[in-house]
């Protein structure tokens, strides 16, 4: 019986868990601070004359202001030089200013009004009358059409260039946070691994890690979560329909939560009972690329070049070759912080060169078409002396959590 994994119940592994969140702060209001005075810097070196962020994760990174997207446009006007001042609609003012880390005064407007005139109007207020205005690129359609239809003086950009380019490389707090929040996933996943049993199913699986990311001090619960069984673990997102385990079954549980804006995504997959032969060799093969990928992760590089290695070294155990079948039909990773995907990614298209402080998935899964798939998936950052892991990967298919 592969070790760690059953034996143990539902009642006995949620009293076993407790609340981890002690001694890890959230981003401070100088950090706050800091990261807007960084991206006026780039603005100013660039030419542009202001940033607009939107409500949701952009707004949130830059402002520690909380507030989801919606049809009615709400975000921040970062200048190149000057306070911050917000745009959203009036009713919205009394919640909006609870949410505000960085303070500002707001532009508003009523509902029968035009809130992308009010945004070209406010721009000149604040001094601004022409040049580039740069937009966070998660900015729907209807938005950043509202804008360019105004016909101003404004050329409307891309904003990706400024907001990824802070956001992919994590301060020392924030890879604090994110360490802590892996180690919290990584906890779940152990006792998850303990409940198992025959006749146990996916949604019941899935059910006890919502509880138990309560329980080590999520209050959300899981932000995702996906629990596979047998062939159904060959598809990387999952089916439709929950399974019910077997003797013998691959088990691949796949989930995270949130601490402090920052998410978690670990992934583990083993067997339940003993392992054949092949379930084995291509467990065996999938730690191997996790590690190849690893090792390959440098500052300096393109950051391609690390699912480059993985295909390359996926083609000499046999697999592939490219995104071929059986073989990993995915990219190697991607960057994650406040969203559990952001760039950049380990994808052999990117050309970005990576940089210390970024942080990446490790999961190149190999899928074998009709049978099962397993992926390993732990996160590291990159320092100027090489990778270091959040979570220490997966021992070994016979004992999985070491």
């Amino acid at each position: 019986m592969t070790i760690g994994v059953g034996g143990s119940t539902i009642e006995a592994e949620l009293a076993n868990l407790k609340d981890m969140t002690a001694g890890v702060a959230p981003i401070s209001l100088d950090e706050y601070q800091a990261r807007i005075q960084k991206v006026q810097g780039m603005m100013q070196a660039q030419d542009v004359a202001a940033l607009y962020v939107n409500a949701g994760t952009n707004m949130r990174y830059f402002t520690g202001t909380r507030w989801g997207a919606s049809e009615r446009m709400v975000g921040a006007i970062i200048p190149a030089s000057g306070d911050v001042k917000y745009i959203a609609p009036d009713f919205e003012i009394g919640t909006l200013e609870q949410y505000m880390i960085i303070k500002g005064d707001v532009a508003s407007w009523d509902e029968h009004e035009d809130p992308y005139a009010l945004f070209v109007a406010t721009l000149s207020e604040m001094g601004i009358s022409d040049g580039r205005v740069a937009l966070d690129p998660s900015c729907p359609m209807f938005l950043t059409s509202g804008l360019v239809e105004q016909k101003s003086a404004f050329e409307f950009v891309n904003g990706q260039f400024l907001t990824q380019t802070c956001r992919a490389k994590k301060s020392d707090a924030e890879i604090a946070i994110m360490t802590r929040v892996m180690e919290m996933t990584l906890e779940v996943h152990k006792a998850a691994a303990r409940i198992l049993k025959p006749g146990i199913t996916t949604t019941e699986v899935e059910e006890f890690i919502h509880t138990a990311h309560k329980r080590v001090g999520a209050p959300a619960g899981n932000y995702f979560v996906i629990v596979l069984f047998g062939e159904a673990t060959q598809y990387p997102h999952g089916v439709k329909d929950p399974q019910t385990l077997k003797e013998g079954d691959m088990v691949l549980i796949d989930t995270g939560c949130m601490l402090h804006n920052y998410i978690s995504d670990i992934t583990r997959t083993y067997v339940y009972g003993e392992p054949t032969d092949k379930q084995r060799e291509v467990w065996n093969a999938e730690k191997d690329l996790q590690a190849t990928a690893f090792e390959a992760a440098k500052v300096g590089i393109r950051a391609g070049n690390v699912d480059l290695a993985v295909r390359a070294r996926l083609k000499e155990l046999g697999f592939g070759p490219d995104y071929a079948l059986p073989g990993v039909p995915h990219r190697t990773g991607h960057g994650i912080g406040m969203d559990i995907h952001e760039g950049p990614y380990l994808n052999s298209g990117e050309d970005e060169i990576l940089d210390a402080g970024m942080c990446f998935s490790n999961e190149p899964m190999l899928c074998i078409p009709g049978e099962f798939g397993i992926r390993l998936e732990d996160h590291f950052y990159l320092t100027e002396q090489g990778p270091k892991w959040f979570t220490q990967p997966s021992h070994s298919i016979d004992n999985p959590f070491g």
